[in-house]
């Protein structure tokens, strides 16, 4: 049984054009692996720390030198590590803001890139033979041959954390001119309905 990792972002709820993505996305993975199990980690819910002194002191002590605090310091990176190895397929999906992720995007990568558990000593990727696919929505179009094509930080961004862990099977979908939704040029389900063959096609 496949098991998909979907890491929302966007705080807007159903507002939100990541979410709509990853709304369609969904439905059709599940029609392509029947009986997959989905785990929903939304980052707009949870309360992700920034890396602190503390975090980095337990991060650069080994394991069995561990005192309780420094346990404790890691516990929420070590679970978010555990949900991503434990999928078979991920899932991001973020909007844009000023070029980049958001600051909680950025927060759950400092929290999943862990030397030991996702990247090896020497540096090389641990996750391996997994899948991922980020979904971007951004109010400018930074697709190749957009004049703004050079400012496409998010997604350069996303696949290079993804590689550096292990992740070479990464499929994007952009959902660029978002804008347009929330200038009432276009409705939601028209939006969606533009990028409907590439999710479908991403999803399965």
């Amino acid at each position: 049984m496949s098991k998909l990792l979907v890491v929302e972002t966007s705080p807007r709820g159903n507002g939100s054009i990541s979410r709509n993505m990853t709304e369609k996305f969904i439905s059709e993975w599940k029609t392509a692996h029947a009986g997959g199990e989905v785990l929903q980690r939304d980052l707009a819910e949870t309360a992700l720390e920034f890396v602190s002194a503390p975090w980095l002191h337990a991060y650069f002590t080994p394991p069995d030198q561990h005192t309780p605090e420094m346990k404790q310091a890691l516990a929420l990176s070590d679970a978010l590590v555990a949900e991503l190895l434990d999928a078979d397929e991920i899932v991001i999906a973020t909007p844009v803001y000023n070029y980049n992720v958001p600051a909680s995007l950025k927060a759950w990568v400092d929290h999943i890139v862990r030397k030991g558990k996702t990247l090896g000593m020497d540096g090389s990727g641990l996750v391996t033979d997994k899948k991922a696919t980020v979904l971007i929505a951004s109010g400018g179009v930074y697709t190749k041959g957009s004049p703004i094509a050079h400012r496409n930080i998010a997604q350069k961004y996303l696949e290079l954390v993804l590689n550096t862990i292990g992740i070479e099977d990464v499929t994007v979908v952009a959902g660029g001119g978002a804008k347009a939704v929330d200038m009432g040029e276009t409705t939601m389900e028209e939006f969606i309905g533009t990028l409907a063959g590439a999710l479908s096609t991403a999803a399965k």
